[in-house]
């Protein structure tokens, strides 16, 4: 389900807005210069491959990049696999990766093509909880501060916009911040 919480930066539990309304979750999100949008989306199996989906959302694609300025466009996956004995720590520290505060020198543009991730902006005086699922496309602009958790059992698939190559690169904060505000299985439960 995809959802919006807003909260004081201060105060986790101060929580100003909780909606799953697409309509007022794009309009909250704008308000704060934040592109959210919903294409359809297509159920799709863990064996699809990238240029397939790609392919699929090839016009999408297109019209998001009218003016080319995504010059890497490409698909990042994680799925559960409860056959491999290392999956548990490889996802772990997928995990843990992004969970700290950060920003890019880029947009991070991001389409759900399946599963969900929780992207938190950090928007003093706020912190706005955005949990994307499949057909849900995000834009955290250029310098914003953020986190991302993908959960503790990371499941998705998403299409990623870059400008430059290492676009995905994040100058961390320091900011413990994150660590007050719930995870996405707590607010996606």
């Amino acid at each position: 389900m995809t959802l919006v919480q807003i909260a004081a930066d201060t105060d986790p539990d101060d929580i100003r807005l909780h909606t799953t309304d697409p309509e007022r979750i794009a309009a909250e999100l704008a308000l704060r210069g934040v592109l959210f949008d919903r294409w359809p989306a297509t159920p799709i199996t863990a064996e699809i491959s990238t240029d397939e989906i790609l392919g699929y959302y090839g016009e999408r694609i297109g019209e998001l990049d009218a003016d080319e300025r995504y010059r890497h466009i490409d698909v990042a996956r994680i799925h559960p696999d409860d056959t491999d004995p290392q999956w548990p720590d490889r996802a772990r520290a997928a995990r843990e990766k992004f969970l700290s505060e950060h920003r890019h020198g880029e947009d991070e543009v991001r389409f759900f093509v399946s599963g969900r991730g929780c992207f938190y902006l950090h928007l003093e005086p706020e912190v706005v909880a955005v949990v994307c699922e499949a057909g849900d496309l995000v834009s955290v602009p250029a310098g914003t501060r953020h986190w991302f958790d993908m959960g503790a059992r990371p499941d998705f698939v998403a299409i990623r916009f870059f400008e430059e190559a290492d676009g995905w690169v994040g100058d961390f904060t320091g900011d413990r911040i994150a660590e007050k505000f719930p995870s996405l299985d707590q607010l996606a439960s």
